[in-house]
């Protein structure tokens, strides 16, 4: 379960490639490693979805302000070390993609990193298997 979820108003749509921005995301958390230099997230598991608002409001009405809020979630059971090296990870990948956008209007940036616990958590589907291959 490493998921980024990113939601973001509509008047980035245009000049913010939110296909590259998903992409970079998740290799950035496949380039994630714990203090053994292991993967940290399982690559079958990394998911990156984002979603631009149907309506929104930022600051006050005195400009044409635009947000982005990246929310990772990740199940339990990694130091605080390895969590604070995925949000830096995430948030070195969303400053680099959105750095022109930065260059020409505000944006305003959150990107935070939750874990579970979980009250229930099921996992099926086919495609974890394709990357568990020894």
């Amino acid at each position: 379960m490493p998921h980024v979820v990113v939601l973001y108003t509509s008047n980035l749509e245009a000049e913010a490639n939110m296909s590259v921005l998903c992409r970079s995301l998740a290799d950035a958390m496949l380039g994630v490693r714990d203090e053994a230099g292991k993967p940290v997230f399982p690559t079958g598991g990394v998911r990156v979805l984002a979603y631009p608002t149907a309506h929104h409001a930022v600051a006050d009405s005195s400009g044409d302000y635009a947000f982005c809020y990246f929310h990772l979630r990740m199940a339990r059971g990694r130091s605080a070390a390895t969590q604070q090296a995925a949000g830096q990870a995430l948030t070195d990948a969303a400053r680099a993609h959105f750095a022109p956008i930065l260059a020409r209007r505000p944006v305003g940036l959150t990107l935070q990193v939750d874990e579970g616990p979980e009250v229930f958590d099921a996992k099926f589907g086919n495609l974890h298997p394709l990357f568990n291959k020894a």
